[in-house]
């Protein structure tokens, strides 16, 4: 992995019905997002599509022209609804058929623990061609990256050990810095002055969060966010003084 000066960006595709319905709750896109973060990878769109294959292809074609990397979660278990390496395959335009290592790993975990060989099971060895493989150290079954799109269980104890394993071939760019001033109003009283320090700093991200706390104590967090530190400073200062001029602390 190497530090550079360019704008590394990402989307996460998760994919499966389970999360669209309810019943399943994602875990794994705030996790992916921050350790893209922390590494230098600032993501920039999150989709969820259901188990269908022409949705899912549309996304993956979509994402991967538009971003550095995409990130996907879910669909590659061993059965008849896990379809995101056929999809892959598909999106690529390759073709996809059980890859021997795998295979052999698959079988020889089966072995030591008395499970069946059986078909179904065996799906989860099927990788699209000239894939790469991605480590798996929890539950033996890699994940994979075809080009720019790195595929990972939906599991989120596993899509961890995944994304640990995948992080050292991937490309990281200039890091995304914040700074938070925390303020005791309410949004209205400060959103005329936060909006003449954005339209100032265009290319400083700002957001504005109001929060409770205990139900008694009641105000707005306000969040620069730059990968130049010196833009990001200037921009903490001029909204600071701002607040002051109106009387407002910080």
């Amino acid at each position: 992995m190497s530090g550079t000066e360019e704008i590394v960006t990402a989307a996460i595709l998760v994919i499966g019905d389970e999360i669209l319905s309810g019943r399943t709750k994602d875990k794994n896109i705030g996790y992916i997002a921050d350790h893209c973060t922390q590494i230098g990878i600032q993501v920039r769109e999150v989709r969820v599509v259901a188990d269908l294959e022409q949705e899912i292809v549309d996304a993956v074609n979509a994402l991967r022209a538009r971003y550095t990397y995409v990130f996907t979660t879910g669909g590659i278990g061993p059965t008849h609804d896990d379809i995101t390496a056929d999809c892959i395959a598909k999106a690529f335009g390759v073709g996809i058929d059980h890859h021997p290592y795998v295979k052999q790993l698959l079988l020889e975990s089966f072995a030591r623990r008395g499970v069946e060989a059986t078909a179904a099971r065996l799906r989860m060895a099927r990788i699209p061609d000239t894939a790469e493989l991605v480590e798996n150290r929890l539950s033996v079954a890699p994940g994979f990256q075809l080009g720019n799109v790195i595929v990972m269980a939906g599991i989120p104890n596993v899509m961890h050990a995944m994304l640990d394993a995948v992080t050292p071939r991937l490309r990281t760019g200039r890091k995304m810095l914040s700074v938070t001033i925390e303020l005791l109003r309410p949004e209205g009283e400060i959103a005329e002055v936060f909006g003449e320090v954005q339209a100032e700093y265009p290319d400083v991200p700002m957001g504005s969060y109001p929060f409770n706390r205990d139900a008694r104590v009641f105000g707005t967090q306000l969040v620069l966010r730059s990968t130049d530190p010196d833009q990001l400073a200037a921009a903490e200062a001029r909204l600071r003084a701002r607040l002051a001029e109106k009387g407002i602390a910080t």
